[in-house]
């Protein structure tokens, strides 16, 4: 389930360019286009994050599931850059649903006795989902006819697939049920630090992500001379293969190196993200796209495992919900505000602008890092 959400979520990202080139599309249409997900997240996350509480697991993963269906025909269909808002909207809203549910259930059916195993195991699932989807993609648009359809195909026929699956799965809704109603998200204000260092940690994570996914494509195209969509496509799939095989050895590392490290592998790919936008070496590109996914897994977990350390468990969930209501929303930010420099000037000063902005998030996170290792070494 977790790998057919990321596959939804990164189907359009090697297409970019051709959507673009076939409708004339802007850098900063493409980027509202990739940051509508995001926006239907931050609506859905704080509103509906406790639906599969009230109606149990399974029947809110069919909702979200058959929202990305519905946004799988949206995309196969589309005729103007409006059904890509429409599409981006459905899979926004569907992920929110179908991934919250899916990672609950992972979590409350894991049976190895191993508490790590669901985290390693979701973490692989999403990057293996985003991997094959932009691989496929970029080689069903170079070899395919129809180019913007067939990807999208196969999404529907995979989304088809998971709700037969899952209508023959128990029912798993709670008995003691009461009215529905959203859930407030609280912060403790003892978990300021934790959660400041944690979020932004994410955020970095995110943020560098967004970059890959909205215009990694344009970014290989224009600076590195090709148009080959597979080879994109294979370029942006090394780079989630790189997050799910790393995720697999971060069970071990504890949290604060991890976030510590992970923060530190972002400033390498900036400079490498810049490097690459310089000189146009496709070598860069790879190398960017290898250490990037690296820094992603490190600065994602280790953020992840620091407020989970620190949160209380009544507490938790409501701290992780407000923790990505703020990565998206500045996941979303960096996304539109890069589309919009490249609109007015140039994608070069966009993605010198992009790596500015993202060094300097990193040296907070460094800072706070330093402040928070103070304090956890205060008796």
């Amino acid at each position: 389930m977790l790998a057919l959400v990321l596959w939804s979520s990164g189907a359009p990202s090697v297409l970019y360019p051709i959507y673009a080139q076939k409708w004339g599309l802007s850098s900063a249409i493409v980027t509202l286009v990739f940051a509508s997900y995001q926006l239907a997240l931050i609506v859905v996350l704080p509103l509906f994050g406790n639906l599969s509480d009230q109606f149990g697991r399974r029947l809110v993963m069919i909702w979200g599931v058959g929202l990305i269906a519905a946004s799988a025909i949206a995309f196969a269909i589309a005729p103007n850059v409006s059904f890509l808002f429409l599409g981006r909207v459905l899979q926004g809203a569907g992920s929110g649903l179908a991934m919250g549910a899916a990672t609950a259930s992972l979590v409350e059916n894991n049976t190895t006795g191993n508490a790590r195993f669901a985290s390693s195991l979701a973490t692989v699932s999403t990057a293996a989902g985003l991997t094959v989807a932009l691989v496929l993609s970029g080689v069903f648009a170079r070899f395919a006819p129809m180019p913007l359809f067939w990807s999208y195909i196969l999404l529907l026929a995979l989304t088809v697939c998971a709700v037969i699956a899952l209508v023959l799965t128990p029912d798993d809704r709670p008995t003691l049920t009461h009215k529905w109603r959203p859930r407030a998200m609280r912060l403790l204000p003892e978990l300021r630090l934790s959660f400041s260092l944690a979020t932004l940690s994410v955020s970095l994570a995110y943020c560098a992500g967004a970059i890959f996914l909205s215009l990694g494509a344009h970014m290989i195209g224009q600076f590195a001379g090709t148009s080959d969509t597979a080879l994109v496509g294979a370029l942006l799939g090394c780079s989630s293969a790189t997050i799910g095989l790393t995720g697999l050895f971060l069970a071990r590392v504890r949290p604060h190196v991890a976030l510590l490290v992970g923060t530190l592998l972002t400033l390498v790919g900036l400079a490498l993200m810049a490097a690459a936008a310089a000189f146009g070496s496709l070598g860069m590109f790879f190398a960017w796209c290898l250490v990037g996914g690296a820094a992603y897994s490190f600065a994602f977990t280790g953020g992840l495992g620091v407020i989970n350390q620190a949160a209380p468990v009544r507490h938790r969930g409501s701290t992780l919900s407000l923790l990505y209501l703020i990565a998206y929303i500045l996941q979303a930010a960096i996304a539109i505000g890069m589309g919009a420099l490249a609109t007015a000037s140039t994608l070069g000063t966009a993605v010198g602008a992009a790596a500015a902005a993202l060094a300097g998030l990193s040296i907070v996170v460094l800072v706070l890092s330093y402040i928070d290792a103070r304090a956890r070494r205060r008796p």
